[in-house]
């Protein structure tokens, strides 16, 4: 009987994810969105990333089949925890900051949940009515590392967090419950033993209780990155462990962290959305079907040639793979990156574009700040038709000059353009446009002596920990004086496999464009940034105040 049920239930999803194949490719999301976190209302999908530093922060995304996803609006719009979030002194939060969120819809209202790694390191709890908001702070509750909330049937509430260890916290959710269940769940097993276990996501289903987590173990040969799934009868345990994803998918290392969404009370119309590590482009997420197989949520398509009656082939995570049809394009991006003519003033935008513009300040909602902006140093209406950056603070590199404007990148390969009048200038400013991130190939204008130069350099950052700015090695690859007071600026990002290059050009007029340079290598790097490359726009002092550019535009076309 288990067999014939196996067989229909694989029979049925088969042939659903066989239409799926038909209309999109994996990665969906083929741009950094880390370590998501899904929830499922009526027929609609929502999302909560990680963007760290990046300011506003907690990017609220929806969808109505997983697969193309748009921003609908940000939880916070900053953090304002010491000096380290404004670039003050060297401080910074790189690959630090708003962390590893958990989305839930309770009782009419959304929350989010998500720890700020990092001192003081306290989590941040904030809930709304709608996922367009506004989100209102609920708490500030104690770090718990990659938690995962869970709202119980019988009333109670739970952090499931760290590598397996369960909170009980109050029922206004602002801490730990004095009294309640703090356990850890499980020893891990011989094969886990060693591994980086983390990234929860729990989910219950036909009374069980289920915890997903990425396994991580190197310089085990054909150990990739997987998802692993602890159950348990009762929420306390005992558990038991299955390995429930492990492919390489593409040769890119494993596929791990995510969720898992679809009915309690049914088997069927299963998803999970788990992302992947690319390179230089960051961390991307991939759909794919679940399906359920001796009470086992496995992810994936089941191979051809797998007998669909042999419960322990099916049982077998390799027998699967992710849907990719090589046929069809990645999905496109036009919900969370797009072009912008900075042509309406924020009042405007606030009427005619909402939500696709942020409510507060009529930007598009494309773009974040790196760390908090400076308010006062930036504006759409000084110059309608213009975002207007304003020099507001004496500062020695990139990597710690406020009011940076940035964008995600998008795979396989993509090129972005800015047109920047450089006009109001003044000696010692330093704008232009960038492949941003630890490492960053940089078109940069410089003002110095009477003289305004183009160059394309290359910038390392150094970092000393917790995560501040020690030196930026800066290697000018090539240099054209500048004579004009207007510049056009245009990075090609080409993230295939074994590339993650960016590559330069410039023009003076708008209409014939000049290489310039080498390409630049794209790195991700967890050490610094810990994020896939960025387009920035970017304009600071390193002599005095009062200096200005006008960005006309950025252009951003997917290749």
């Amino acid at each position: 009987m288990r067999k014939l049920y196996l067989s229909c239930i694989l029979a049925l999803m088969c042939t659903i994810s066989g239409a799926a194949q038909e209309t999109f490719r994996n990665p969906v999301i083929n741009a950094d969105v880390p370590d998501i976190s899904v929830c499922k209302v009526a027929d609609t999908y929502y999302m909560v990333s990680t963007t760290m530093h990046l300011m506003p922060g907690a990017p609220i995304m929806k969808s109505k089949d997983m697969i193309n996803w748009e921003v609908v609006s940000y939880v916070f719009d900053r953090i304002d925890d010491g000096d380290r979030y404004n670039l003050i002194d060297g401080q910074t939060v790189y690959g630090q900051g708003q962390w590893a969120s958990s989305i839930r819809y309770h009782m009419g209202k959304f929350y989010v949940w998500f720890t700020a790694n990092g001192a003081p390191g306290k989590g941040f709890l904030f809930s709304a009515e709608k996922a367009e908001g506004p989100w209102t702070l609920v708490s500030r509750p104690p770090h718990m590392h990659d938690g995962s909330l869970f709202f119980d049937e019988d009333g109670k509430v739970y952090m499931f967090c760290e590598n397996g260890h369960l909170i009980e916290l109050r029922p206004d959710i602002t801490g730990k419950l004095e009294g309640g269940l703090d356990k850890q769940l499980f020893e891990r097993d011989a094969e886990e033993r060693g591994a980086l276990l983390e990234g929860s996501s729990v989910i219950k289903h036909n009374g069980k209780y289920y915890l997903c987590m990425i396994s991580m173990k190197w310089g085990v040969p054909g150990r990739v990155r997987r998802e692993v799934c602890y159950r348990a009868d009762r929420i306390e345990g005992p558990y038991e462990k299955h390995v429930i994803l492990e492919t390489p998918f593409e040769s890119y290392g494993g596929v791990g962290q995510g969720s898992l969404v679809g009915d309690d009370q049914s088997d069927l119309g299963w998803k999970a959305l788990i992302f992947q590590d690319r390179g230089g482009i960051g961390r991307t997420p991939c759909m794919m079907q679940v399906t359920w197989v001796d009470g086992w949520p496995m992810c994936g398509e089941l191979n051809a040639g797998v007998d669909k009656n042999d419960v322990e082939a099916c049982l077998n995570p390799k027998n699967y793979h992710i849907p990719n049809d090589m046929t069809k394009a990645h999905p496109s991006p036009k919900g969370y990156i797009g072009s912008d003519e900075f042509n309406l003033p924020a009042e405007a935008l606030n009427k005619m574009y909402k939500p696709t513009y942020h409510a507060r300040t009529g930007l598009s909602i494309y773009w974040q700040w790196n760390h908090n902006p400076i308010d006062e140093a930036w504006s759409l209406t000084e110059r309608p038709g213009y975002m207007r950056l304003k020099t507001a603070r004496i500062v020695d590199n990139l990597n710690v000059a406020p009011n940076t404007l940035t964008q995600r990148m998008f795979a396989p390969a993509c090129t972005g353009a800015v047109s920047i009048d450089i006009s109001k200038m003044k000696d010692g400013d330093i704008c232009g446009f960038a492949a941003y991130n630890g490492d960053s190939g940089v078109l940069r204008i410089v003002k110095k002596g009477g003289k305004t130069m183009l160059q394309l350099t290359e910038e390392k950052s150094v970092f000393k920990q917790p995560r501040n700015i020690d030196r930026v090695d800066v290697e000018v690859l090539a240099e054209v004086p500048i004579k004009t007071k207007v510049v056009y600026l245009k990075i090609h990002g080409d993230f295939n496999p074994g590339r993650d290059m960016a590559s330069f050009s410039y023009s003076l007029n708008g209409t014939d464009w000049q290489s310039i340079g080498r390409e630049v290598k794209m790195v991700f790097d967890y050490q610094r940034h810990f994020m896939g490359t960025k387009f920035a726009i970017f304009n600071y002092a390193t002599k005095k105040l009062g200096g200005y550019v006008d960005v006309d535009w950025f252009h951003f076309e997917e290749k």
